[in-house]
Parts: C-alpha cells; structure tokens; sequence
C-alpha cells in the first residue's frame, strides 16, 4: 500500500504513535488529538485503516488494544519522497528542485551520503 494515500486524519494518529515508544491505545490516542473531540469510533476506524495498510500493530492490552506504529517516521517519509521521485517524469528536474530548495546545511547533509552511499566496499 502506497504512503501517499494516507490522510491528514491518520497521518495526526501516526504522528501521535511516533511520539509514543510504549504505543497508545484509542482513548490515549484521541486524546493527543488537536481537536481531541473527535469520536472514538472515528479513531478506531482510523486505526483500523492504518492496520490494514501495515502503518500500525495492534497488541492487546486488557480489554482494550494498544497501537505501535509499525514504521519508523523517518522509515515512512523516506518510502513518501521514493514515491514522489517515482512519479516524476523527468527525476533529475525534481531531484535538482528539491535540492535547490533545501537548506545549504541539508544539502551539505545530502552530499555527505551520497558520497558515503558511493564508497566502494
């Protein structure tokens, strides 16, 4: 399942999770949520969906479930950007736009592990 077709509303859940190494269950959840006044059952849907497309496991806890993201943020956003780059006609025109839009310390970041990333052996 593609990253890119994941919501505002789930990507507010995942969000949520990345900040939480011990998971969270629906209520926890819901409750970090801005608004928080959403309805429990929108927030188990949305757990639901993110389930399916493997962005998040479910343990039980008690009676209840207690949700872990099962990415990491960097893991996800990373597999956003390849899909981004896949969907380009021409990768070099984006590649070239994306880096004259980072910050000169980003782009020194970049430069860095690209030549680490070509380093034989």
């Amino acid at each position: 399942m593609p990253v890119a077709s994941v919501g505002e509303l789930e990507r507010a859940v995942l969000s949520v999770l990345w900040g939480r190494s011990d998971g969270a269950t629906a209520q926890e959840i819901r409750g970090a949520l801005d608004p928080p006044d959403l309805a429990i059952t929108t927030v188990l849907t949305v757990l639901t969906r993110l389930t399916r497309k493997k962005l998040v496991r479910r343990e039980r806890d008690g009676r209840a479930h207690r949700y872990f993201a099962a990415r990491s943020r960097a893991d996800f956003l990373s597999e956003l950007m390849a899909e981004a780059l896949g969907q380009a006609d021409d990768r070099g025109a984006v590649l070239a736009r994306f880096v004259g839009s980072i910050p000169p310390a980003d782009a020194d970041e970049l430069r860095r592990l690209v030549r680490r990333a070509n380093r034989p052996g």
